[in-house]
């Protein structure tokens, strides 16, 4: 099983690293959406970011590890891509597209570290990897929510009155 401790540490550890870059840019998505409700969104995932930043360094601690200093490469990619819709003033749909990229990489990380941790026998830090897993699939579907019932509409809507015509006109 060293192999896969190994494997569980470093992702752990990268992990880390991505909520940590995610402090930092949720606030600027929070102020670049258009729609009150994805900026509560944004705002209400910091303050779990900041709590999942807090669960990881209880899992360190409950390994008797401490934090590595390494660099998410994927949830760089991940910010730069959302910053890059923000420049570009592509609206909160492209917003929402962003974010859910990056829950869908959180989600798929902390399934693969609770498994680990399961197998490797660190029930307690497992336990508290699936609260994150839970909340972070919660938030994904909150954005579905937003984008399906709110922000696609009003851009569909935007769509067609650029257009000239009514989303009924079709």
């Amino acid at each position: 099983m060293s192999k896969l401790n190994d494997c569980f540490l470093t992702e752990l550890g990268d992990i880390y690293d991505a909520e940590k870059q995610l402090l930092k840019a949720l606030p600027k998505m929070a102020l670049a959406a258009e729609h009150e409700e994805l900026k509560e969104s944004f705002l209400s995932h910091l303050a779990q970011s900041e709590e999942h930043v807090r669960r990881l360094e209880e899992v360190f601690e409950l390994l008797g590890d401490k934090p590595p200093s390494q660099k998410c490469k994927a949830m760089q990619g991940l910010i730069a891509e959302s910053e890059g819709r923000i420049d570009e003033d592509l609206g909160d749909a492209s917003l929402i597209c962003a974010a859910q990229k990056i829950e869908h990489y959180e989600i798929a990380t902390y399934g693969c570290l609770r498994t680990w941790a399961k197998l490797l026998d660190h029930d307690d830090a497992a336990n508290l990897l699936e609260e994150t897993l839970d909340e972070e699939t919660d938030a994904d579907e909150h954005l579905a929510s937003v984008a399906v019932q709110i922000v696609n509409l009003d851009a569909s809507e935007a769509e067609h009155t650029a257009k000239g015509g009514s989303p009924s006109d079709e």
